[in-house]
């Protein structure tokens, strides 16, 4: 077992397969050593999941918790991105959360916690990015989160 699917293992994160795109996009690109990962909104076993916006209708918690969410897919389609092999990864260079609110919320950066935390339980400093967190008016199918990310891998 790999370093990192050990970590996962202990974190109790189970990767399933990446959820397909729903319109015209790859899932990622790579350029040289860097995997550009499309953004990836909260669905678990197929469903979507945390419906709704930031500031009306959930919690800075439950906004972590989606965010989380979505960055457990990024890793889904980052392991299919280093053929299985998520010891691949030298640096998550940057990451993106967009947070489905109401004009006046102001918890973006809090919300994106739930993503980078994650990335640094998963990858230790090697997790630690760049980061933006942006509030947006509404996402895809009125998810609360979406997230992106750009990685170094060898």
């Amino acid at each position: 077992m790999s370093v990192i699917d050990a970590r996962l293992k202990t974190l109790g994160i189970t990767l399933s397969p990446p959820p397909k795109p729903v319109a015209s996009y790859v899932p990622f690109t790579k350029s040289g050593n860097q995997v550009f990962i499309s953004g990836q909104v909260p669905i678990s076993d197929g469903a979507l999941k945390y419906v709704g916006k930031l500031g009306a209708d959930f919690s800075i918690e439950v906004g972590q918790a989606a965010a989380q969410l979505c960055a457990i897919n990024v890793l889904s389609v980052l392991k299919v991105a280093c053929e299985g092999d998520l010891d691949r990864v030298v640096q998550c260079l940057k990451v993106t959360v967009f947070v489905n609110a109401t004009p006046d919320y102001d918890k973006q950066p809090e919300i994106a916690n739930g993503a980078s935390d994650l990335f640094a339980a998963v990858f230790g400093d090697a997790g630690k990015h760049a980061r933006a967190a942006v509030g947006m008016g509404s996402l895809p199918r009125g998810v609360a989160v979406e997230v992106d990310a750009i990685f170094e891998i060898k």
